[in-house]
């Protein structure tokens, strides 16, 4: 077996940080090469640094050496952006997980490896809330959900990642320490970098240690599910609700292809079809609806959103968080139950103006037609970041050329909508043949100038984002991920 290209570096790195902090097994490589988006790129070596030191030591020696560095958290990320395309190393911060409440200031101080969820609960002990809530919040890290402007469901309310953070501190590239913000609420003390940072998906820095911004606790829930006669109905539905200037904490919308796969799933129908005039034949579509707050404004706004529901088919409603756990199973069951319609399937977080909405929902049954492929949709109606789907059969060529087909097409409608190619997930690897549709040369040659200017050695993720990746030339490895069992 040829001996590794960056075989000297990981040694020299093995002296000065000691080779207990470094994995080179066949296993430990393995799990390192890949995040949810299934492909993998073995590194040469898997870094488990104990303190910023360690961190400093790793890029210092990378940029000596030319060892391509991947960041990587939980690896819960879609787009690939953990995968480390070129090999190299690889630096977890997955055990970097400590979280430290100021209850007076409300801020937390937490370190880029700890689990969404688990600060928002760390914060809930003192009356307060951590709002950005990814999907997969019982498992993402703080410094992923950094690294690509992570929102969530409740994004249209409380904003995004970007909205939370007061500080932030790391190393560039080149292995020298910095710190953008501080723990205060007004900072304008030189550039902006902190929110350069923010959604460079791990290219131009590596983050140790974030402070947040943290909001009193909503005191009180109401949950509202909605049937609607078709996709475009619920749509309008929400447009007419946002309007009102009503602002729902949440206001997901599920097309008639997701609910007819969660039905089937489930074993049974969302709503029975003596709730929808006896029509069981065609699934509805649905909106999952939840405001939150305190009582008397929770209560006057479900009043005016019960006299907006009069235009669906039927509506439930619950205050009480078991029945409404009930209610929301057709959000969580959904992911996982389009699997029916194929054993693979692009995933795009796309973005559209309001406009756009019901152009986009047609659009996507325009590519089902034109390629033969599912195109099941959801996703977070109040803000326009819709998650669409091509379902295929990664086995036959001939579908994978469909499939490859209708997103290209997809990708060029979001754009002629005014919209943006991804809203939460990133560009990575996988979105990486798209960028060029949603930018002009400057766009690209700016970020490349801030890019080469920080990194200078393009250490950190080389060829992430900019290089084009064919992902049609690689085959996704078979595993099973802790949230694919929820």
């Amino acid at each position: 077996m040829p001996e590794p290209a960056h075989f000297p570096a990981t040694s020299q790195l093995a002296g000065c940080i000691g080779a207990v902090q470094i994995r080179t097994d066949a296993e430990s490589c393995f799990a390192a090469s890949f995040d949810n988006s299934r492909f993998s790129f073995l590194p040469e070596a898997v870094i488990f640094p104990r303190d910023e030191q360690d961190v400093a030591t790793v890029l210092r020696l990378a940029n000596q050496h030319r060892v391509p560095v991947t960041v990587r958290g939980a690896g819960s990320g879609t787009a690939g952006a953990a995968a480390p395309l070129r090999g190299g190393w690889v630096l977890s911060l997955a055990q970097w997980k400590n979280i430290e409440i100021d209850s007076a200031a409300s801020m937390a101080f937490v370190q880029p490896g700890a689990i969404t969820g688990e600060v928002d609960a760390a914060a809930a002990q003192h009356g307060l809330f951590y709002p950005p809530d990814p999907s997969s919040v019982k498992y993402c890290t703080i410094g992923g959900n950094i690294a690509t402007n992570a929102g969530g469901l409740r994004a249209a309310k409380y904003g995004v990642c970007r909205d939370y953070v007061y500080g932030l501190e790391g190393f560039l590239p080149t292995g020298e320490f910095v710190r953008w913000g501080g723990p205060v609420r007004k900072y304008v003390s030189g550039y902006n970098l902190k929110d350069l940072w923010i959604g460079s998906e791990g290219t131009l820095g590596v983050i140790t240690k974030a402070i947040l911004k943290l909001v009193p606790r909503p005191v009180c829930r109401h949950t509202f599910l909605l049937a609607f006669s078709s996709d475009e109905a619920a749509l309008e539905a929400a447009t007419a609700l946002l309007e009102k200037h009503i602002v729902p904490s949440v206001l997901e919308f599920l097309d008639r292809q997701t609910v007819t796969c969660a039905e089937r799933r489930n074993g049974f129908p969302v709503f029975p079809p003596e709730a929808l005039g006896g029509n069981s034949s065609a699934p509805p579509s649905i909106l999952l609806l939840e405001l939150d707050g305190v009582p008397a404004a929770v209560a006057e706004e479900s009043a005016r959103v019960r006299e907006w529901a009069s235009s669906a088919l039927a509506f439930r409603e619950t205050a009480d968080p078991a029945a409404a756990e009930k209610l929301w199973n057709v959000r969580r069951t959904c992911s996982q139950a389009m699997f029916q319609l194929g054993n693979a399937k692009l995933n795009e977080d796309i973005v559209v103006p309001l406009r756009g909405y019901i152009p986009l929902i047609q659009f996507t049954r325009e590519i089902m037609a034109r390629t033969g492929l599912a195109t099941p949709t959801f996703g977070h109606a109040a803000d326009g970041n819709f998650h669409i789907h091509i379902m295929y059969n990664r086995d036959d060529p001939d579908q994978c050329r469909r499939a490859e087909e209708g997103i290209l097409l997809m990708m060029q409608k979001v754009v002629e909508l005014g919209g943006a190619i991804t809203g939460e997930h990133g560009i990575g690897i996988t979105k990486s043949p798209f960028l060029r549709l949603q930018h002009s040369p400057a766009e690209i040659n700016a970020m490349l100038a801030i890019k080469h200017a920080l990194d200078p050695n393009n250490i950190l993720a080389p060829d992430q984002i900019f290089k084009v990746t064919n992902i049609w030339e690689h085959t996704p490895v078979k595993v099973t991920l802790p949230w694919d069992k929820h």
